[in-house]
């Protein structure tokens, strides 16, 4: 299975239309959360009729999963916590989103809505909980928010990382956790585009300007993982442990895999 990951598009149509056009050569497309910008001009709900037909042009040349960040939440539940409501409007495309689990053949795929208090939490775990039970070969997590503590949470000055992702991280011990939310983190000295905490694989793609947005891409047959961004090309081995430079988090330059 070949995997896109790209998060913190925040209504840049033209890195929405590269990723329509990129879509057809990878089995799965995630885009993890931030899909609005709410320092735009346009109307959320403008933004949001536009951003539906892109996932469906998408899911029209391979599988799409979208996940809600903290950007998207336009309403709120009955316990008063900020949601995420137009993300049923995907689901109603027939597109995964928050809240759902799906297979891919000997694949889970959790994919979690960002939350705002405790009831959003204890959703979350639950959905852990029960996906815990039904775990496949291999089980992958959308979560919009990196782990606290993970050079894939540091923006340069400090940690906003997720404690309780750390702490889900640790007890349910997924294979891989497909993030964003820092747009700096792989940019910055201290932070990166990759971790590895135990045996769980964590990827933050970050943000960048232009019409190509930073990209992670993941294939979990070959054991590869390359962020692919202004700054360049890096590369990781799955199948190996990840190498630091001694007291700082930026991974040791090597080749490409082959």
């Amino acid at each position: 299975m070949k995997i896109l990951l790209v998060s913190d598009l925040h209504y840049a149509l033209k890195q929405y239309d590269w990723t329509v056009a990129s879509a057809e050569k990878f089995d799965v497309v995630v885009i993890a959360g931030d899909h609005v910008d709410i320092a735009g001009q346009l109307a959320g709900n403008v933004q949001i009729v536009v951003l539906l037909k892109y996932f469906s042009r998408i899911a029209a040349r391979s599988r799409v999963i979208v996940s809600s960040g903290n950007h998207d939440l336009d309403a709120r539940d009955a316990s008063g916590e900020k949601v995420a409501s137009w993300m049923k409007r995907a689901m109603q495309l027939g597109i995964p989103t928050d809240g759902d689990s799906i297979e891919i053949g000997d694949t889970l795929i959790s994919i979690c809505p960002w939350w705002d208090g405790p009831e959003g939490k204890r959703r979350v775990q639950g959905q852990f909980e029960r996906d815990a039970s039904r775990r496949k070969r291999r089980w992958l997590w959308v979560y919009h928010a990196p782990p606290a503590g993970s050079p894939t949470s540091w923006n340069g000055r400090q940690s906003y990382g997720d404690s309780e992702l750390s702490d889900w991280i640790g007890a349910y011990c997924p294979d891989v956790v497909l993030a964003g939310h820092i747009h700096e983190a792989p940019f910055k000295t201290g932070g990166s585009w990759v971790d590895q905490i135990g045996n769980t694989w964590i990827f933050n793609s970050g943000r960048q300007i232009g019409p190509i947005p930073a990209h992670v891409v993941l294939d979990i047959e070959r054991n590869e993982a390359s962020w692919i961004s202004l700054a360049g090309e890096e590369h990781v081995r799955l199948d190996r442990p990840l190498k630091r430079l001694e007291g700082l988090s930026n991974l040791f330059p090597g080749p490409s895999p082959a």
